[in-house]
């Protein structure tokens, strides 16, 4: 199993307010995206704070052996975690009024793939050939459709595509989605964590035909990167991929 992060300004921001990072526990990965909001120097803020506080959570508290049910428990701790910190510096400090991130995070251990999010940055799985987007984003525009107010046609071009519901940090509290995946019944996984920045901007088919193409993890998330800027880079974008092949080798 092998895991590369990679991010990019674009070509239209001043700063890059996403964060992405994977970092190795044992032979297990945990792998995050953030894309901070709240005016430029507050969304950078946020995104930065929010991957730090949530790796030194996992990190202080994470053992290894532990358990399905205790490894939930601390990816979830960790979200409020980072969510605690950045709602107390933005109540702080009027000028970070209104800050926050997503935050997409998957530890991928030895026999499941646990994931949490916050937001619309996202999580997709690809197993043989068929690619699955995992989380659900926390937008207006997704709760419309589950309500039928809108298609799905429209989800691109509907003018509140990009109005969150929720994010870490703008709220006391917050309830993150959790998902598991069964990793054992996945062969050659791929998993790809994005923000918006390439989620937004392409499509699931043109993303699944990079993951599809031969090349190391690195070469994969560089791809993913020229294809986000290929559409004009009008956003920061942030990619982490995960990837195990037969033997557990790249």
């Amino acid at each position: 199993m092998t895991g590369t992060s990679q991010t990019h300004i674009g070509y239209v921001r001043k700063e890059n307010q996403d964060r992405a990072e994977i970092r190795q526990f044992g032979e297990n990965y945990l792998a995050l995206v953030c894309d901070g909001m709240g005016g430029e120097r507050s969304g950078s803020k946020a995104s930065s704070m929010a991957a730090e506080i949530f790796f030194e959570h996992f990190t202080e508290q994470y053992t290894e052996g532990m358990d399905a049910m205790d490894i939930r428990a601390l990816m979830l701790s960790a979200v409020s975690a980072a969510n605690s910190v950045v709602y107390t510096t933005a109540q702080m400090d009027y000028q970070n009024h209104g800050m926050g991130t997503t935050c997409a995070a998957a530890f991928v251990g030895d026999t499941y793939i646990d994931i949490v999010n916050v937001g619309d940055s996202r999580v997709y799985l690809l197993t043989e050939g068929v690619m699955e987007q995992i989380t659900v984003d926390h937008t207006v525009v997704e709760m419309l459709i589950e309500q039928g107010e809108i298609s799905e046609s429209q989800r691109t071009t509907h003018p509140q595509r990009h109005m969150l519901l929720k994010a870490v940090g703008v709220e006391k509290t917050v309830a993150p989605d959790f998902f598991r995946v069964d990793k054992t019944q996945q062969q050659n996984f791929q998993l790809l964590l994005c923000s918006d920045g390439l989620s937004g901007y392409c499509t699931d088919k043109e993303i699944q035909a990079v993951l599809d193409a031969e090349g190391t993890a690195e070469e994969t998330a560089e791809k993913l990167i020229e294809l986000a800027l290929s559409k004009g880079g009008r956003d920061n974008v942030s990619v982490v991929v995960v990837r195990e092949k037969e033997g557990g080798t790249e």
